[in-house]
């Protein structure tokens, strides 16, 4: 018997109840598992983690849409966040962001057709004296300029190039 995307998303939304509870307080980790697995967190999946939690669909809605660092649409294996502060646009940011879109061939908001890189603004990092700042998935780079921009990007795609992706962009739609 087949298990479909759907049935495999119930199931891992039940084992993360477990590990982090079945109450309100269990939401943001289990959005993060989902979107970190899925790359993002679809409708069916709010709606599934909501009859888990027993708590109403808007509810879930609401914590998507009100954290930035959830989406509901897919992005790409590398989101890359470059702050818009005044500090960072003091330090540079508009060359930097330039940079970014020309190195990646794509504008603020969108993902690359390939789906590997989405460009998106921060609204802060925390490193308002180190900036222009920058932030690919995790990971922080500080004192941006437009020459580091190339060496990240590079660094990313090798990455890419040693590692299958993590998650399905078609899983949980």
């Amino acid at each position: 018997m087949l298990i479909t995307e759907h049935e495999l998303l119930k199931d891992e939304i039940r084992e993360w109840c477990v590990r982090y509870g079945a109450d309100r307080g269990a939401l943001l980790p289990i959005l993060q598992e989902v979107q970190h697995k899925y790359g993002h967190i679809s409708e069916f999946a709010m709606q599934q983690i909501a009859d888990a939690l027993e708590i109403h669909p808007v509810e879930v809605d609401g914590v998507v849409s009100f954290y930035q660092f959830l989406h509901t649409r897919t992005h790409g294996r590398f989101v890359i966040r470059l702050c818009r502060t005044v500090s960072c646009d003091m330090a540079g940011k508009d060359r930097v962001a330039r940079q970014l879109e020309n190195e990646l061939g794509i504008s603020f908001g969108a993902t690359t057709p390939d789906g590997r890189f989405t460009l998106e603004w921060a609204s802060c990092l925390g490193l308002c004296d180190q900036g222009p700042a920058l932030l690919v998935n995790e990971t922080v780079y500080r004192e941006v300029t437009p020459e580091k921009v190339h060496e990240i990007v590079s660094a990313c795609r090798r990455s890419l190039s040693a590692h299958a992706p993590e998650f399905s962009q078609e899983a949980a739609s």
